[in-house]
This record gives structure tokens, C-alpha cells and sequence, in this order.
């Protein structure tokens, strides 16, 4: 009846001790069993009957066997279903990875993308492609160009030496001709301070010339002496930068320093006598046979050694003479002591 009192679960008939009771009207409780009788929610005698006190059969009513909660996981998606093989989300919904929050925020980026972005962006890319194409020409230029370059003049020299390796044990030769085809490899220039080694040809072209390693002589408008003759300037071209780059430290030699010239039949050796560090490309007089600031003043038998400058441009041209100061022949049997460390 309304207002009447109720039997709480566990507890026996008013006035009848039930189970976990105490005689005196304390209670024992199962979380705090260690303090009985001083627990201040039970055991006053004003405590409110109607708290219930903890009962492990309650808590144990609640519980799911194992089977019960196997019952409550959704099934997996087969691995050729469209959600990619995976479960269901919350609430039942299934579907990729792919198709979540991250992929809904690029697409509403790329929808606010206006030209400007765009444009910006496309000059970005363009950008970044051209200096990998400047990149990639540098490395060409700075490095193929002499990897190739240096190969070929080093199998020309080879094929040279082959020719020349049954003429020269000989007292007596035929006599040098007086000029050669346009491109004819004739002569080895050996510049011992700098470590350069490599083939002299007819004629200074640049592509098939002085840009396959090799060294030019002056020839044609500007035909100048060979090794050989009584008098004259024996003047040669040759790459600074690139494409082998014979002289491209040519500015580091001093008087005294020799260079030696290897023909069929003789070694040729030069002591460098000075330089001009800078000159217009159109100052032929570098190459003339007795060179106005060369210091020579009368004829004799020069060499001289021209190149572009400064370094990676051919704005100037500069120059280096010597004087010839041995004619070895190769029927001796030795090399010139610049050739030997002396």
C-alpha cells in the first residue's frame, strides 16, 4: 500500500537480522569490511534505512556471458566488397578509408582553389623543372663534355703512337712535309707542370677540333711554323674550360717552366719565356712569327700557347711564348729530361 514499507532485497523481515547484519544494528559491508561497525554511512543509528548496501549478487545479475557479447559484433565485410574489407563503423555504417574526413578536406581545398592558386602553383612546378634542366647542363657541360672529350683525344694519341712506333729507331728520315690536310693529327704536346697530354691537330675548328680534347695549330689566314722549321712562331689553340680543357691553367706557368712537343721523329722543348694575361680576340700579333710583346726581338723558333679568358667565358683571349731550347731526335733512344722529373 501506498506509503507502507518495503522488504529490500537481501534483508530480512523488519526486527529480524538479515544477512550481512550485525547484532546492535551495525552492518558489515563487502567493499569496506575491515572498518564494520565504524562505517559512517551504516552504522549510526539514525542511518537511512533505505540506501541498500552493496551486493555482489546484484552486480553478478548484470553481467553477459561470453556468447551474449559475440552476439552484439558486427559481422566483417568480405574482402571484395566495396568498403575495402572493413567492418562496420558506428551505428552500423560500413565503408574505405578513403572516403573519410581527410579525403573530404582536400576535396573542399581543391574546390576553393581559385585561378590565382592555380597560376601560382603551375609557376611553382615550371619553376622547379627548369632548375633541374640548368642542373642537369651544368653536370653536362662541366663534366660529360670532358669525360668524352678526354677519351677521344686519348684514342687518337694511341692510334698516333702506333704509327709512329716503327719510324723512329731510324738515324736517318724522310724530310716533314711542309703542311697537312685540315685535321690531320701530327703532333703530342706534353705540358709537364700542368699534366697535360694530348694530340695536336691541323687547324683550330672548335667541334671537330678543340672540342674532342685536342689542341689546334693555327692554320690557313693564320698559318703559322711547325716544329721543324729553321725560324718561326709555332702557335696553338686550346680549350680553357670544358671539352677537355688542355689549357685551362695555362695563366699558372712561369719562365723556366718547359713544354715539350713529340713528333714522328723528334722531341721538341720549349722554355715558356712569358705571358700576356689579357688581349682582344682580334690581336692576331700574339701568333706573329716574332710576337711584338712577346720580349722577342729577332727570329727564332717560338711556340705559343693562346686560350680564352677569364674562365667559362671567350670575351678575351691570353697568351703564353717560349723559346725552343732542344731538338732531340728520337733515334737517340731517350726522352728530354722535362720528361724525366728534370
Amino acid at each position: 500500500m501506498a506509503g507502507g514499507l518495503r522488504r529490500r532485497r537481501g534483508r530480512g523481515p523488519i526486527g529480524r537480522a538479515g544477512p550481512g547484519d550485525r547484532p546492535g544494528g551495525g552492518r558489515v559491508t563487502a567493499l569496506r569490511p575491515e572498518f564494520g561497525a565504524q562505517n559512517e554511512y551504516g552504522d549510526e543509528p539514525g542511518a537511512d534505512p533505505a540506501v541498500p548496501a552493496y551486493d555482489p549478487a546484484d552486480v553478478e545479475s548484470w553481467a553477459l556471458d561470453e556468447s551474449t557479447l559475440q552476439l552484439r559484433v558486427p559481422p566483417a565485410a568480405p574482402a571484395g566488397s566495396p568498403t575495402g574489407g572493413l567492418g562496420a563503423g558506428p551505428g552500423g555504417r560500413t565503408g574505405s578509408r578513403s572516403g573519410g574526413r581527410a579525403a573530404r578536406r582536400r576535396a573542399e581545398k581543391r574546390r576553393k582553389d581559385g585561378p590565382g592558386i592555380i597560376a601560382v602553383r603551375v609557376f611553382g612546378e615550371m619553376m622547379i623543372t627548369f632548375g633541374a634542366v640548368m642542373i642537369l647542363f651544368v653536370v653536362y657541360q662541366l663534366w660529360w663534355t670532358n669525360v668524352r672529350a678526354d677519351d677521344y683525344a686519348h684514342a687518337q694519341e694511341s692510334t698516333l703512337q702506333q704509327q709512329w712506333g716503327g719510324q723512329s729507331g731510324s738515324g736517318t728520315h724522310p724530310a716533314y712535309p711542309s703542311s697537312f690536310p685540315f685535321g690531320t693529327k701530327f703532333a703530342i704536346i706534353y705540358i709537364p707542370k700542368l699534366d697535360v697530354e694530348t694530340p695536336i691537330a691541323e687547324g683550330t675548328d672548335k667541334q671537330s677540333i678543340l672540342d674532342n680534347g685536342m689542341v689546334g695549330h693555327y692554320t690557313g689566314a693564320q698559318e703559322t711554323a711547325f716544329p721543324w722549321d729553321a725560324t718561326g712562331n709555332f702557335a696553338l689553340a686550346g680549350h680553357r674550360n670544358t671539352h677537355g680543357e688542355p689549357f685551362r691553367y695555362i695563366p699558372r706557368l712561369v719562365p723556366g717552366d718547359k713544354i715539350v712537343v713529340e713528333t714522328a721523329y723528334d722531341w721538341y722543348t720549349y722554355e715558356v719565356t712569358s705571358q700576356l694575361p689579357q688581349t682582344s680576340p682580334d690581336n692576331v700579333g700574339v701568333i706573329a712569327p716574332v710576337p711584338p710583346q712577346s720580349g722577342f726581338t729577332k727570329p727564332g723558333r717560338y711556340i705559343t700557347l693562346t686560350t680564352c679568358t677569364p674562365e667559362f667565358t671567350s670575351t678575351y683571349r691570353m697568351a703564353v711564348w717560349g723559346r725552343m731550347i732542344q731538338d732531340l731526335p728520337k733515334s737517340e733512344g731517350v726522352k728530354p729530361a722535362a720528361l724525366n722529373g728534370g
